[in-house]
């Protein structure tokens, strides 16, 4: 499943405006080296309740700089985006919303989001944080944080030279004598999101993608790479590598208990990790099918609206401001997530945060075309019956793709 790092709402000291603007205007494509010559205006913010406290501070130092006032109004993480899609076209909606960018093709065929323009900007972010905010060529936001899951080791069981492949891996864990080798959360349903490294490996990706980095709804999963990798997760789960019944609060246990050398997780789980005294180390997941291991990027992106009133300043801050090593820098500052800014992050000196970001940097970024939504219940429920054993692989994925093809076509 998708996940994020989640942290608790502070009280704000920045009015909440629950009313937004409004306006019915649409904005151009606005250069990026335009002046907020409407000093002194007004920007609505939308930001979910795991970012607002971070965000803060960097709008208030904005704001003392520019004169732009920005009320700052906290959303569930589970509804920005769909209150984004059904409030901008009655003009209730806000200028900008910061949210993760998996919602973008949404945003983008109910046309509530404005193109911006990064001009040189775009050479200070990774290609995989830049791909996160493209969608059909066109780039609609400013990237400010990643992340990504990768292979987290307890120095207290094994501190040997990471394996090559996979299948080394799991062999090397096996020999510490503990009860799991190498932790993937699965649960009823698997778990594609962290099944993704291995799948990749195999050269399965979900979707293809265009020379840009954006998605095609073009299916990349099947074919011989595809018949490979069902191979490999029937021959993971003939070995009780994968396990259904261990879900990711299971995992998680039974990592802090020592019960595994290994586990395949997010940022979201190493805090609890370095909180309970355990010496890990987080490097890249090796690869099972001789190609490299690609995990999803999440990119936290900021986005302008559509039918914002004021495009220049909210522009002004997006593009001029957010974007900046600096704001960026305190952003990490205050809510510990790797920066999408290539040189802050390169200042980032916590070795979990590093290792994360190392193994996320030849990444592939969440899909974020309409398709994908069709994508996760087909994908799952079909890794689960061949780790299960309960269908026979190539023939098992096969229909997974016939199915995904067909809802996707129908759609």
């Amino acid at each position: 499943m998708r996940r994020s790092i989640p942290l608790t709402a502070a009280a704000l000291g920045i009015t909440l405006a629950l009313a937004a603007c409004s306006g019915s205007s649409d904005p151009a494509d606005t250069e990026s080296s335009a002046p907020a010559e409407q000093a002194g205006g007004t920007l609505t913010m939308w930001v979910d309740d795991t970012r607002i406290d971070e965000m803060k501070p960097v709008v208030e130092e904005f704001t003392a700089e520019t004169d732009i006032k920005v009320d700052l109004v906290q959303k569930a993480s589970g509804d920005i985006g769909k209150d984004f899609v059904a409030q901008v076209p009655t003009g209730e909606g806000p200028d900008i919303i910061v949210s993760a960018h998996d919602g973008l093709g949404e945003w983008v065929n109910n046309g509530v989001v404005a193109p911006v323009e990064l001009g040189d900007k775009a050479a200070d972010f990774s290609e995989s944080a830049l791909a996160g905010v493209t969608y059909d060529g066109k780039t609609y936001g400013v990237p400010i944080s990643i992340e990504n899951i990768a292979l987290v080791r307890n120095n207290a069981l094994l501190t040997e030279t990471p394996a090559a492949t996979f299948d080394e891996l799991v062999a090397q864990a096996k020999g510490t004598g503990t009860p799991f080798s190498v932790l993937v959360q699965q649960g009823d349903a698997s778990d594609p999101y962290h099944l993704y490294p291995l799948q990749t490996s195999f050269g399965a990706p979900v979707f293809e993608q265009s020379a840009d980095g954006s998605y095609t709804d073009t299916l990349a999963l099947g074919g011989p790479a595809g018949d490979a990798f069902a191979a490999y997760l029937a021959k993971l789960g003939q070995e009780q590598v994968l396990q259904l019944a261990i879900d990711g609060e299971k995992a998680k246990q039974a990592f802090l208990d020592g019960q595994a050398p290994y586990m395949i997780t997010g940022p979201w789980n190493t805090s609890a990790f370095e909180e309970a005294g355990m010496d890990i180390t987080v490097l890249p997941v090796p690869s099972a099918g001789g190609q490299p291991a690609q995990p999803f990027v999440g990119v936290q992106g900021v986005f302008i609206s559509a039918k914002s009133e004021n495009p220049v300043l909210a522009n002004e801050l997006v593009v001029n401001y957010l974007s900046t090593e600096a704001a960026q820098d305190r952003l990490y500052e205050e809510g510990g997530r790797m920066p999408a800014n290539s040189a802050a992050a390169a200042k980032v000196e916590n070795p979990i945060l590093q290792g994360f970001n190392e193994a996320g940097a030849t990444g592939a970024p969440m899909p974020a075309i309409p398709a994908m939504s069709t994508v996760w219940a087909f994908w799952g429920a079909t890794e689960a019956q061949i780790i299960g054993g309960q269908a026979e692989p190539a023939g098992a994925w096969n229909t997974m793709v016939t199915n995904i093809q067909d809802a996707i076509d129908k759609a």
